[in-house]
């Protein structure tokens, strides 16, 4: 069973050495100093340990006046080839190191970029920052200290146990069989710490996922009083997290018990055997205590490299969970076809939508025309919005088509796709950026289409009052402007954006009346030549569509006008009994 945990480990350490080596190739002159760093570090801790026999043999004991005058210039020579070595090898990792972890963050936010929505709604915002975060920066342990540290523990025992082997051969075998004694129970405890690392690090997800929830929902928490309920989450967390972290703290301190018994029984051997050949004669007072002090020097690195054994079990779980996201693709996928200038008609044929085993949308067929107005209204979980969410491929249709000019939106590309769609929601998205970066939301900004798109949306008046005009940053979330300030910038940056496709969500229902008056003046011109999807909720903002589709569970129950559908819908009057009492 040991056997078969540490093959598995070396496999997964295989894995991870494996997936780092495209980003290691690029820093090879790095690495050369590096590698030269720790061999000065580990020739200087082998030279210092050799020159304890002349300085007691040829000072203390032959008293070479010669050697007293050239032995102290070679210890600081030493010292200083050691110590440089150090410094080499600390900064030229730490550089590999850091460079890689910040083209890893930036690789693994780009992967999860692409990733359909259906993947954030079962990953929660915590964990996934959780994983950007602390999962990459316990895999950075591994560029920056472990593996430098293991070459250059590796080279330094390689030097001592050559200054052993040549001032003793028989005191070197007694003092070394020692060592693979530790062996068997590193490994176990090498087993059990991955588990609590991985534990460990699925908990502190837990908690920046608790911390993030709390953050964002904090008017909710206010308000309901619940501030005592949410911390009492957060404290059973993070007392687990406590928990796994002292289990993790106890099997790395008892390797140091472990080793330093075993180096003692070692010691205690060596000090019987060697005592007794300097008693005889057979070996000289400098060449015992040069051996003594190599091998006291070779416990160090050899117990070094049994503490990173076990905290590479850290970074290797951690690994695992960063390489889960790494490899995951979108189904959702780019087609390479541009949307056409002028979008005559869209059409859904037959689309059926499932969210896991819940049918959303049964059997949608809908042709409409180019410059149409249609508004969809209908209860909540009617299937309103995800018709437009098909329709800008947020998601895929479980079977059946959607196309647009007769040809499959599939055969389209994402970007030129959505980049001809603009969407304004209830739920306002505000970025802590500038106003106009905000306007101009991922395209380059031209100040005077800026100005432009805030005076049709009525938001120009305020926004120049303010202390940066257009370039003041707004708070995250947009907490420095009211509700009906941040609806009008979400109706500013839909008109900068000029799409052949207009959807609103209520976009309208944060304003007083007299803004709302001046707002759908702003869209009536905006629409034209347009079309527009309207998500309907007050069904009075909806009486000049040019056609009102009626949802009822996924399915279209209706199709007309306003007074078409009062004549003949009882679905429709129902909900205008509802929403317009």
């Amino acid at each position: 069973m040991a056997h078969n945990g540490k093959k598995l480990m070396n496999n997964n350490l295989k894995k991870l050495l494996k997936r780092f080596t495209p980003y290691f190739k690029d820093y090879i002159p790095y690495f050369i100093f590096a590698i030269i760093g720790m061999i000065m570090t580990s020739s200087g801790t082998a030279a210092s340990a050799y020159l304890v026999k002349p300085l007691l043999d040829k000072i203390f004991i032959a008293k070479d006046i010669h050697m007293l005058h050239l032995l102290p210039y070679a210890i600081i020579v030493v010292y200083v080839v050691k110590e440089g070595g150090r410094y080499l090898q600390t900064y030229f990792t730490e550089r590999i190191g850091q460079d890689i972890i910040r083209r890893f963050r930036d690789t693994l936010l780009s992967n999860i970029l692409t990733l359909d929505l259906s993947f954030f709604h079962k990953y929660r915002t915590g964990e996934l920052i959780s994983r950007n975060t602390n999962d990459v920066e316990r895999i950075k342990s591994v560029v920056s200290n472990l593996i430098p540290e293991f070459f250059r523990e590796f080279f330094t025992i390689v030097g001592l146990a050559g200054v052993v082997i040549y001032q003793s051969k028989e005191l070197a075998f007694f003092s070394l069989i020692i060592m693979p004694l530790a062996i068997y129970p590193l490994s176990k405890l090498a087993k059990k710490m991955k588990k609590i690392s991985r534990m460990s690090q699925e908990k502190i997800s837990d908690i920046t996922a608790k911390l993030s929830e709390i953050f964002n929902n904090i008017e909710i928490i206010k308000a309901n009083c619940a501030e005592e309920h949410e911390h009492k989450l957060f404290q059973n967390d993070n007392k687990k997290y406590f928990n796994l972290t002292m289990k993790s703290v106890k099997i790395s301190a008892i390797i140091s018990p472990i080793m330093e018994t075993l180096g003692a029984v070692g010691v205690a051997t060596v000090i019987i055997i060697g005592g007794k050949e300097v008693i005889e004669g057979t070996m000289s007072v400098g060449s015992f205590f040069s051996f003594l002090t190599a091998l006291f020097m070779l416990y160090t690195p050899i117990k070094r490299i049994s503490s990173l054994y076990n905290r590479l079990q850290d970074a290797v779980a951690a690994s695992e969970r960063i390489f889960f996201l790494l490899d995951l693709k979108p189904e959702i996928k780019s087609g390479n076809q541009e949307i056409p200038k002028i979008i005559k008609n869209i059409s859904y044929k037959g689309v059926v939508l499932k969210y896991d085993d819940k049918i959303a949308l049964n059997g949608i067929n809908l042709d409409i025309k180019q410059g149409e107005f249609i508004a969809m209204v209908g209860n909540s979980g009617g299937g309103k919005s995800s018709l437009v969410n098909l329709l800008i491929r947020l998601f895929d249709p479980y079977s059946g088509s959607i196309s647009i000019n007769n040809i499959n939106l599939k055969s389209f590309s994402l970007k030129s796709l959505r980049n001809s769609v603009a969407i304004v929601t209830q739920r306002v998205y505000i970025f802590n950026e500038s106003v106009a970066s905000n306007i101009a939301y991922g395209e380059e900004i031209d100040e005077q289409m800026v100005i432009d798109a805030l005076k049709k949306a009525n938001a120009y008046d305020f926004i120049e009052n303010l202390k940066d005009g257009i370039y003041t940053t707004l708070d995250e979330f947009g907490t420095n402007l009211s509700g009906g300030q941040r609806q009008r910038i979400a109706i500013a940056r839909a008109i900068y954006k000029d799409p052949k496709i207009l959807i609103l969500d209520e976009a309208t229902s944060a304003l007083d009346s007299k803004s709302e008056q001046k707002i759908s003046k702003a869209i009536e011109n905006l629409i034209k030549d347009k079309i527009t999807l309207v998500i309907a909720h007050r069904l009075s903002t909806i009486k000049k569509a040019d056609r009102i589709i009626v949802l009822k569970h996924g399915k279209i129950e209706a199709i007309g006008t306003d007074k078409e559908l009062e004549l003949s819908c009882d679905e429709y009057l129902k909900l205008k009994g509802v929403r317009d009492a």
